[in-house]
């Protein structure tokens, strides 16, 4: 694991001498002394930080409050709320300047953002996934015709920098997504629960791990989490954690 993180490092470094590095926020060149993203970019950014939600991690009204709206809701006996994922966490709303980047993340081939997301997910998480005793990540699949024309998968490409970071195995194909579905964006609650369902398609490898985190570039509703987590209880994974780079704030 060591050679890796070393390997990787090495081949950042020339990837930087080929191909100057851009900002994640504005894709504008970057200084060699900046890291990432330009300071005043930051500023840009809301991080997600206060009083947050106990399961998904969205940022709450007041301390007290255990649960955002949505997953109170789906705490109802009948959604089972037993078979979702243990805790969320996330680093920044989905709101502002961030929309932007992760449109360039995800349609036009900014795959290099990746790494400064995962560098901050440690920086801000890192006592975190050691509590949770992390051992594979998992990137949500996208339907693999899908893939093939865009390239690849964002939430892969967040995944395998991640897993570095944390010193971890990505288990890419772990998880198939063996039905194209409507994006959920488009759906209600109830047509997204049944949009997803018999969507995925778990692989036997994936079973040695007690301990997984479920890896997305943004979090909306929940529903690919929580079925995805469901699926991953039926063959005797109850250690399901959730990471994306944005949240959105909910109702």
């Amino acid at each position: 694991m060591d050679f890796r993180k070393k390997w990787h490092q090495w081949f950042r470094l020339l990837e930087d001498l080929c191909f100057p590095p851009r900002c994640a926020v504005c894709d504008g060149l970057l200084a060699p002394e900046e890291k990432g993203i330009h300071e005043k970019c930051r500023k840009k950014l809301y991080p997600v930080t206060g009083a947050l939600c106990m399961h998904c991690g969205r940022p709450v009204s007041r301390p007290e409050t255990e649960y955002c709206a949505d997953c109170s809701a789906k705490r109802d006996p009948k959604f089972g709320f037993s078979d979702t994922f243990v805790q969320g966490k996330a680093l920044y709303l989905y709101q502002g300047d961030i929309k932007k980047s992760m449109y360039r993340f995800k349609y036009s081939n900014k795959r290099e953002y990746a790494w400064y997301f995962a560098k901050e997910a440690v920086l801000c998480y890192e006592t975190w996934f050691r509590q949770c005793g992390i051992e594979a990540v998992v990137p949500v699949p996208m339907y693999r015709k899908k893939k093939r024309k865009r390239g690849y998968n964002q939430a892969e490409v967040f995944a395998r920098e991640l897993a570095v970071l944390l010193d971890v195995p990505v288990c890419a194909n772990a998880v198939q997504r063996i039905r194209d579905t409507v994006p959920q964006k488009e759906l209600n609650q109830k047509e997204r629960k049944n949009n997803l369902k018999n969507a995925f398609h778990i692989s036997k490898n994936i079973v040695k791990y007690s301990r997984i985190l479920l890896i997305d570039d943004i979090y909306t509703t929940g529903s690919t989490a929580d079925e995805l987590a469901a699926e991953f209880h039926k063959h005797g994974i109850n250690h399901i954690y959730f990471m994306s780079i944005c949240i959105g704030a909910g109702h």
